[in-house]
């Protein structure tokens, strides 16, 4: 496991291989994000009366577009594991942990009174979906802290040797 207090260079210039993110961070994530996509298409709502429910994807855009969003983000996180100098960066990282706690109170949100409820003329209780929603937008959010406090791809910059790739410069 990299530690993130470590120098990212040794003595000699060169690029220490050892200061990589554990990627386990970007699998809770991406699980996170699954279990919320899942949950947009379970129900987030019913009337008092159970006569009216509706999944997250009937009830409002922005549950899928949230849950869309994610999976977007989660594609980011996985390429940056395999490209990423240090397998990640951390713009993308903090951008999935933002996106996560936005999709953790949209969840919640539905959980403690459905927004929009005054215009659909109805009181409307929260079910199932939103509670699984707010567990997925939760360890969506963690996961991605997980690895935005791992080392960055591009965080050599505070050095001032030049990283030696074995070719001179001309």
């Amino acid at each position: 496991m990299s530690n993130s207090s470590t120098a990212a260079h040794s003595p000699q210039g060169e690029l220490r291989h050892d200061r990589r993110a554990n990627p386990m961070g970007a699998y809770v994530a991406t699980a996170g994000v699954v279990v919320f996509l899942i949950a947009t298409f379970l129900d987030w709502v019913s009337t008092q009366d159970d006569s009216v429910t509706g999944s997250g994807y009937e009830t409002d855009t922005t549950i899928p577009l949230v849950a869309y969003l994610g999976v977007g983000l989660v594609a980011g996180l996985l390429y940056a594991l395999n490209r990423a100098r240090g397998r990640q960066h951390r713009g993308l990282s903090l951008t999935t942990m933002a996106a996560g706690i936005a999709a953790a109170g949209l969840a919640l949100s539905y959980i403690l009174d459905a927004p929009g409820a005054l215009e659909r003329g109805g009181d409307y209780s929260a079910e199932l979906g939103a509670w699984i929603g707010l567990v997925g937008a939760i360890v969506w959010a963690v996961g991605a802290f997980l690895l935005a406090k791992e080392p960055e791809g591009d965080d050599d910059w505070h050095g001032t040797e030049r990283v030696s790739t074995g070719h001179s410069a001309h």
